[in-house]
């Protein structure tokens, strides 16, 4: 079986790059959503890494699955847990009450889900190596 931590983190670098441009655009819900996308795929990597892998889109449970392997730092734990909020709100209306989520994200939402996007990010570069 080919080993395709990098491909995984290769994509996880590529939806980085799409949030900035998510951000920069003022598409704060998208950009959440593509932060925790991101994560994601950085998670699969490391999982992939340990001939580990995971199917789902739960931050915590990938966590979780590495975790078998090695200690997670809390600053990677808790940039998932933000993260894996992003999930399904980000993209339906029927997650609030009203309003689309499109005007539910702001900028400052934006930011924090990049800045967390980027600390797993770096967490799975560090063991799988550069895309």
């Amino acid at each position: 079986m080919a080993q395709r931590a990098r491909d995984w983190l290769k994509e996880a670098q590529a939806e980085l790059n799409a949030c900035l441009d998510l951000l920069r655009g003022k598409h704060w819900s998208w950009c959440c959503f593509t932060c925790q996308q991101a994560a994601e795929k950085a998670l699969k990597a490391v999982c992939e890494h340990f001939r580990s892998p995971q199917f789902g889109h739960n931050l915590n449970l990938l966590l979780q699955a590495i975790e078998e392997h090695m200690v997670v730092a809390e600053s990677v734990r808790m940039a998932c847990g933000r993260l894996n909020r992003h999930y399904i709100p980000t993209r339906y209306p029927n997650a609030f009450d009203r309003g689309a989520p499109a005007e539910q994200f702001f900028e400052a939402d934006a930011r924090q889900a990049l800045e967390d996007a980027e600390e797993v990010y770096r967490f799975a570069e560090g063991l799988v190596g550069s895309p």
